[in-house]
């Protein structure tokens, strides 16, 4: 996508953010860190394209950077001050004056148990001191290819209590071959980050899709769940009988059909997606997020997605203050819905409108839960005091 114009007011104020499309590591890490006086950093988080190494990326940051911690991942896709872009390297520079850090890698991921990983968490939080009056929201970033964010964000929720935790699975474009997490100078596979924050800005979690659950259900009736592939459905070849609910051949099946007609679990009184990735060779469907045998499927229907889009936006604080910035998670189904109907423009322009800066993923994390073909965030406000970067 070519880059999108950048108006002052789509740039937030309390944090800063530096964007470079250099097609080098070392060009677009010293542009990128450019934009802000490293100084007054806390810490950095960056999104990188996959047009660039994730190793050379991280390398280059420590050199560039290298009394400031740096943490990120591998992308699907990047949401600049612009809106959405391909080809961007976003860092997001925290500054000290409003918050605090600290962080754990967790590896591997698989294997990997609840237990060993809610223990971690919690002895990340016990040993990070508390300020008062400040509030804490965790941010998770995992291998969007490890298959275990639904056991992670389970363990991470047992661990920390009431600190919400939400955050988005690493991804490499539409490839979907090897992803990475950096922390500091360091990248890994088959690992998550965890980021427990402290800040005296008020903030809100956001998570929203955009289906609604028809009245098509389907069962799985043999699945591998580890490797999240449903074999069949109904009884029959998985991706056979999916392409008979939607109306095509199991040939036309693709990443639009997916993002286009995903299934939904209904967990409670909400309906989460449950997205599908690809085709198996054998004829059954890989998908995106936890499966078993005996899972009810039901098809979903979609909204407007920009309406949904705009109104998921729409926040405020008691004040009746927007966001200075939102921190987002959005999954690359979601974007290659908007893309694939010519919305990306106009997708582009709520994103600015509401200060977004993130990533596309594979996958979301949502208050204790994985999710797919959702848009999760966090919704930073101005301080009280009007003290910015």
């Amino acid at each position: 996508m070519n880059q999108q114009p950048i108006h002052p007011r789509s740039l937030p104020e309390t944090a800063k953010v530096g964007v470079s499309r250099a097609p080098s590591a070392v060009d677009a890490v010293s542009e990128a860190a450019a934009e802000f006086p490293l100084h007054s950093v806390c810490f950095v988080m960056m999104f990188i394209p996959d047009h660039l190494d994730a190793c050379e990326v991280a390398d280059a940051a420590s050199a560039i950077m290298p009394s400031t911690t740096v943490f990120g991942c591998t992308t699907a896709g990047q949401i600049t001050p612009g809106g959405y872009e391909n080809n961007a390297l976003v860092m997001i520079a925290f500054p000290r004056r409003h918050f605090r850090c600290s962080s754990a890698l967790i590896s591997p991921l698989n294997p990997a148990s609840i237990e060993r990983i809610a223990s971690e968490a919690r002895t990340l939080a016990s040993r990070f001191p508390r300020t008062a009056n400040w509030r804490r929201v965790a941010l998770v970033i995992a291998d969007g290819l490890s298959k275990q964010e639904d056991m992670l964000v389970a363990a991470l929720e047992a661990g920390l209590g009431d600190v919400p935790v939400f955050g988005g699975s690493a991804g490499h474009g539409l490839a979907f071959d090897e992803t990475f997490v950096i922390r500091g100078g360091e990248t890994h596979s088959n690992a998550a980050l965890l980021l427990l924050l402290e800040t005296d800005l008020c903030f809100r979690g956001i998570g929203f899709d955009h289906f609604l659950p028809t009245d098509k259900q389907m069962v799985v009736t043999r699945a591998v769940p580890e490797d999240r592939l449903v074999l069949e459905i109904n009884g029959t070849p998985a991706a056979e009988e999916y392409a008979r609910y939607v109306g095509c051949s199991v040939a036309d099946l693709s990443p639009k059909v997916f993002a286009e007609n995903p299934v939904l679990v209904r967990n409670g009184k909400s309906w989460h997606v449950r997205a599908i990735q690809q085709v198996a060779d054998n004829g059954g469907l890989y998908f995106l997020s936890a499966i078993d045998d005996g899972l009810v499927l039901t098809l979903g229907q979609g909204t407007e997605i920009l309406q949904t889009l705009e109104a998921g936006l729409t926040q405020a604080d008691p004040k009746g203050r927007a966001p200075d910035f939102i921190l987002g998670f959005d999954c690359v189904l979601r974007r290659l819905e908007i893309e694939q109907n010519n919305l990306q423009g106009e997708a582009s322009g709520v994103l600015r409108q509401h200060r977004v800066v993130g990533f596309n993923t594979y996958g979301e994390q949502h208050l204790g839960v994985h999710v797919n073909q959702t848009f999760v965030g966090v919704a930073f406000f101005p301080p009280s005091d009007g003290g910015l970067f």
